[in-house]
Formats: C-alpha cells, structure tokens, sequence
C-alpha cells in the first residue's frame, strides 16, 4: 500500500512545544559520545530456494544468459528481488533472487483480484455493515468506503485496483463470507497457480507474521489476473469517480456527490519527475514497512508483452520502485529475442499435465489477435465506468475498444476471450 496514502497521525501538540522549549538547552549542554551504532547487516536470500519455474531461478544472485548480441543488465539496480518474464510465452529473460520469499505488501491484492473478481457481477449493490469495516490495519491505505453507505462490486473493485483501499478489500472480504474465508481461497488459489512462495495472512497485504511471497509468485498472480477481462481494465485505469457520503442540506435533500480517485501506479499515472511509462498497462504496487516498496507492472512494445516485478529497493530515492522496474522494461524489449532464456513462468497445476500446443490466437485477418497496452480514465458519477481507454505507446494516444489487454497462456483455457472487442 503505497506510503503517500497511509493515515498520518498529528503528534500531540504539547510534545512539540516540550521539544521547542528544549532546544536551548541542547546548546549549552554537554554533548554526549554514544557508542556508534552498529550497521544492521544487509539481509542474504536463502542459499536453497524453490526451483519452481528451473533450476536457476533457485540460484541466489542474478540469472541471465546475455547470448545474441543481448545488452548488459543495468548497473544501478537495487532491489532485494526482480524478475523480467515474457508474459506470452512464459519466459523468464532475467531474474534476481526470483524465489526469496518477502513481504508483498499491497501487490497482494493482484491474488486477492484474481480470486474474487468471478464471484459477483459489476452491478451487484452492497450496503456496508459496520463489521465489514472491522480489523483494518492502523495505517492503511483506504479509498473512503463508509459504513451505512451502498456501493456496486464495480466501485469496490476501483477502489482495490486505483487506491489499493484496504477499506475496499475488507468489504469483498466480507460479502466472501469474511477474511478467514477469503484467506484460505487466496491460499488454495496460489497453490492452484504453483505460487509456492506465497502464504496469504491478510487479503490486503498488511504486514502479518509469515505472510510472504516472491517475485516469481507475484509474476504469475499478474499473467493469472490478466487474463480477465475486468482485472486488465481496473489495473489500466487511470483515474475514476468513487461514490462520496450521503449528505441532507437544510431543506432535506439528500445528495451523494462522487470524488475522483487516481491510480497510484506512477508508471501508469505518472509523478513529478517521472513520466508515465510508454505501453504500461498495470498492474499493482505496494508499500508496507516490512515490505518496502513492491511491484509489478506489465507493458506492451512492438507487439511483444513484458511482466516485471521488483521487491523492495534499497535506494531510498522518491519512486525509485518504478525508476528500476523501468529499467529492467527497457533492458527487456532490447534483450526480447536475444538473451536465452533462465526460466519458465509455469502453468496453472490443472493444467501442468496438458501437452497442448501454445493457443497465440489468430495472427492476421480482422480479427488478429494484438497486444495492447492501456491507460484508462474513466468519467461520469457515482463509481464511474470502465470508460474510454486510452493506450499510451511511444507517446501516441490510442483509442482502443473495451481497453482490453491481450494476453496469452501457454496453456488452453478454452473459455479465455483472447481477442479484443472489436468497435
């Protein structure tokens, strides 16, 4: 969740008037010599880790194969863990300590998306109960969902994807039959897609003993989610309307005046000093203490689609999550077609056994199966629409159809739209 929207609490006034009226002191006082603290060691990952995907995504350090004229990996990458995957075949171009298990803080929410998007249609209505607000972390990130106040699964689903609202989360927990619930169906799910990094504790990400995951994990929660059609429009879009708080004026009526919410993905929405990234479209980011900053993003560059997952940097520069992601993005689409590659992202165990060729979709005709990659915003009142999306690559806006994002298994799922709407 990101740190920007965490809940700020005022230090007591009378503590800052203490600290102003000590000052003085301080300078005629005696300086005290403290021992010198000692640096807190830089955590090590694990020397075995899971194998999961090929042997040498269990290898501690960096794994790429730079055959083919590929370009050295960027110099200045910090995070504990990354991954760069192709998200149509599976392959993993580069990978750094894919398998350490760490804190996912709110990129969590890409499993939670991909559980419970199926259980209820966008229109369905909710009135929020008290108890569904219950157990949210001190902190959090929220979107503004108020108890007594009825929202549609559609505004509950912007809220997760834009704001990472943990107030959201715990609400679709609760019409899940509650958080214990939900946590297991996360947990099962996982296992289903061969994430055995991760252990879910919280839907939302919030930091809770032994709720870990991995950058290789987290890529196929991604490549998972992004074959619904709903998740890749939520993850694209850049801003919406979220439904305000009923209000009664003095003459008695009623009004419920909508707000506008932003995606805090900056590669999607952009941030000073940091323009939006050419053919991002999602996914979700995260921030929690134990967590630093987490992310995975997916992005579309001549007709080839990129995941990237990056956990926890070490730079303490402002962005510096989507700074590296968009690096390892750029080494990516050069690398794509040169570099050999270290890994394989896996199917789903369901489909483990198939031996079934790759399903690509038709290549040509009208109905040619294209990446696209997606910035959305969206208008109007109340929790808003999927709206118009709009593509942003090489710095073209594109006017695309149902802003679907096109991406393909190697596994058959015979129910998949694999094609965009056409207009």
């Amino acid at each position: 969740m990101p740190a920007s929207l965490k809940i700020r609490r005022r230090a007591p006034l009378v503590a800052a008037a203490l600290l102003t009226a000590a000052a003085p002191l301080a300078l005629t006082a005696p300086a005290a010599h403290a021992a010198p603290a000692k640096p807190s060691p830089t955590p090590k990952p694990p020397a075995a880790m899971s194998k999961v995907g090929g042997d040498r995504l269990g290898t501690p350090g960096t794994q790429v194969d730079l055959a083919g004229g590929a370009p050295v990996l960027p110099k200045d990458l910090s995070a504990r863990s990354w991954i760069v995957a192709d998200a149509e075949s599976g392959e993993v171009l580069a990978a750094h300590n894919a398998h350490w298990r760490l804190a996912p803080a709110s990129t969590l929410k890409m499993l939670f998306a991909d559980t419970l998007l199926p259980k209820w249609p966008a229109s369905t209505r909710h009135k929020v109960a008290v108890s569904d607000l219950a157990g949210i972390g001190a902190g959090s990130s929220l979107v503004g969902v108020k108890e007594k106040e009825t929202y549609t699964v559609h505004d509950l689903w912007l809220g997760v994807f834009l704001r990472s609202g943990n107030d959201a989360v715990h609400v679709l927990s609760a019409m899940n039959g509650g958080v214990t619930a939900t946590v297991a169906e996360m947990n099962a799910h996982a296992k289903e897609l061969q994430a055995e990094d991760t252990t879910v504790v919280t839907p939302d990400g919030y930091d809770a003993p032994h709720q870990l995951s991995s950058a290789y994990d987290l890529t196929l929660f991604a490549r998972s989610g992004l074959q619904k059609k709903d998740f890749r429009e939520y993850a694209a879009t850049v801003r919406a309307k979220f439904p305000g708080e009923t209000t009664k004026d003095k003459k008695g009526k009623v009004s419920r005046e909508p707000f506008e919410i932003q995606n805090t993905n900056r590669l999607l929405s952009g941030d000073a000093g940091l323009n939006v990234y050419p053919g991002i479209a999602g996914v979700k980011n995260g921030n929690t203490t134990n967590a630093g900053a987490t992310f995975t993003g997916v992005a579309e560059r001549g007709g080839r689609v990129l995941l990237v997952t990056v956990m926890n940097p070490a730079k303490q520069e402002h962005d510096e999550v989507y700074k590296e992601t968009a690096r390892l993005f750029d080494w990516g689409f050069q690398a794509a077609g040169k570099a050999r590659p270290v890994g394989q992202l896996v199917p789903p165990r369901g489909a483990a056994g198939s031996s079934a060729a790759p399903t690509v979709g038709p290549t040509s005709g009208p109905d040619k199966a294209r990446p696209v990659a997606g910035a959305q915003t969206t208008g109007g009142g109340g929790g808003g629409g999927a709206g118009t999306a709009l593509a942003i690559a090489g710095g073209v806006l594109v006017l695309l159809a149902g802003a679907a994002f096109l991406v393909n298994r190697r596994w058959p799922l015979p129910d998949l739209v694999r094609r965009r709407t056409r207009p």
